[in-house]
């Protein structure tokens, strides 16, 4: 199951969608593009263990998407990037491998990415409604508002999912580690088994950092995952414990007050 920590102040947990075979995060090729927010997404799947495939869309719009190809894929071996035009035959032909018979996808992302746009073309129909993005800042507006579910020639079913502002990890601590692989690699040689990656003598994460081999700003987003991971999944535990707690208490109490009724004065 895909979850998150649910938007807002509260420590619940939503679940995003079930049963999904592919998840595709989709994000377009303009101001929209972000590796922090896609990085949250492939880690949301790799904890599900769901096959992530990262979408750069609206690529007819710009005249080299290389850039856009070059973070897509440096985020993950493991992570197939694909650029396409929403509209018209492209989503067809080039999500084929991955939307067959009997198989059930997901397209998850910001708003105005073209989540919609895609359904439409995998459906080959204009069935879902679609808005055009601010020109500013090339935000989307909320035009799904719910998980839609719609079944599309040939037999696969596509989830159409509303965009998300905020996807805050929790209980994915599998999932980042899977993301940040090169990283756990790298801090297996560290000396010192705690090293914490900062000034620590003989940190092999850092020496990458001084070397070039590794991205000083790609750890910084390691750090920020796992610190809010962490915070996230202990405060859910937390909750859950006490919940656990009370539960217990109230049964005590009922218990007790059914013996008092019991007892004749």
């Amino acid at each position: 199951m895909l979850k998150r920590r649910a938007p807002g102040t509260g420590r619940r947990i939503q679940l995003m969608a079930a049963n999904i075979e592919t998840v595709f995060v989709v994000s377009s090729c303009n101001q929209d593009f972000n590796v922090a927010r896609l990085e949250r997404y492939i880690a949301v799947a790799f904890e599900a263990e769901i096959s992530p495939v990262i979408l750069l869309t609206k690529s007819d719009l710009v005249s080299d998407t290389q850039h856009y190809v070059d973070q897509a894929q440096a985020i993950s071996d493991l992570v197939p990037v694909v650029t396409l035009d929403a509209r018209g035959d492209e989503p067809a032909s080039k999500l084929a491998d991955w939307c067959k018979p009997g198989k059930t996808v997901a397209f998850l992302g910001s708003s105005g990415v073209g989540k919609s746009t895609l359904t439409n073309a995998l459906a080959g129909n204009q069935s879902i409604a679609t808005q055009a993005i601010r020109e500013d800042d090339a935000r989307g507006r909320h035009t799904t508002t719910r998980r839609q579910l719609h079944q599309v020639p040939g037999g696969c079913l596509v989830l159409d999912a509303p965009g998300m502002r905020e996807l805050q990890l929790t209980d994915a601590a599998s999932g980042i580690e899977d993301l940040f692989s090169d990283l756990k690699a790298l801090a297996a040689r560290c000396r010192f088994n705690d090293c914490g990656h900062q000034n620590e003598p003989g940190c092999a994460v850092q020496e990458a950092v001084r070397d070039g081999s590794l991205d000083g700003t790609r750890l910084k987003r390691w750090r920020k995952l796992i610190a809010e991971e962490a915070f996230n999944s202990s405060s859910l535990a937390e909750r859950r414990s006490k919940d656990k707690a009370f539960g217990k208490m109230v049964r005590s109490v009922m218990k007790q007050r059914k013996r008092d009724r019991q007892t004749p004065d």
